[in-house]
């Protein structure tokens, strides 16, 4: 166990939420990871900064397989102090093009996922007086882009139950708090909308890419002791798109 103890991340096999992995690690922590794939390559990576690491393949839509996943980390890491709700699917669909399925699955996994997540972690989180919860959002929310409907929702719940945990877990020691990126340089995004990537970057106070080591410095904090007093907040990280 390190002495920062261990950083719980979902959908951390590849993209950002791997880079959030590799900060983690270089900040002290023990990283188990969560993912629908295995997690080899961020394995390599975080072990090469000398921490220790898990992962499971885990479905993060369903009840026992998230409660079992937060007794192995605790059993194979122990002291769990952050968890990192990262993972998330993207449909590029209109309403007219969103059927029920689409919506049942987007909402699974990107809301349904953070609470089932926190529900296993938050209990080892009491036990310990201590704890750190990031979810993850979007500016999409703020900036009603369209094609995006089931994800806009999902990450609008996202917000209004971080807000609502923070509340209910503070006096525990336990903060939550919500990193609502920009459009972020990843593989997967760049398969989705490509173009997307020629405009999007000059609607920022900051006129370019975000790239996921973008991101890292704000969820170092968010996980860190010196965000103590900082909960039921969101912080966007996309450049200046949003400004408030």
């Amino acid at each position: 166990m390190s002495n920062k103890g261990t950083a719980v991340i979902t959908g951390a096999a590849n993209g950002i939420g791997q880079a959030y992995a590799v900060r983690l690690a270089k900040d002290g922590f023990d990283i188990a990871v969560a993912d629908v794939v295995e997690a080899d390559k961020t394995k390599e990576l975080v072990e090469a900064e000398g921490v220790k690491f898990f992962s499971a393949v885990v479905d993060v839509t369903s009840p026992e397989a998230t409660i079992a996943f937060a007794a192995q980390v605790q059993k194979n890491l122990g002291s769990i102090t952050a968890l990192v709700n990262n993972a998330g699917i993207y449909p590029w669909k209109s309403f007219e093009e969103t059927d029920y399925d689409t919506w049942r699955k987007v909402i699974g996994v990107n809301l349904d996922g953070p609470f089932l997540m926190s529900k296993a972690f938050v209990p080892y989180m009491r036990e310990n007086k201590y704890g750190r919860i990031v979810n993850v959002a979007s500016t999409t929310f703020f900036l009603n882009a369209p094609q995006m409907t089931a994800y806009i929702a999902s990450k609008g719940g996202v917000i209004g139950f971080t807000r609502a945990l923070a509340s209910e877990v503070g006096a525990d020691g336990i903060t939550v708090n919500v990193i609502a990126p920009g459009l972020t340089n990843t593989k997967s995004m760049r398969s989705e909308n490509a173009e997307i990537y020629e405009f999007l970057p000059k609607m920022q106070a900051i006129p370019k890419v975000i790239e996921p080591e973008d991101l890292v410095g704000v969820v170092s904090f968010l996980v860190s002791k010196d965000s103590s007093f900082v909960t039921g907040q969101t912080i966007a990280a996309d450049g200046g798109q949003v400004r408030n």
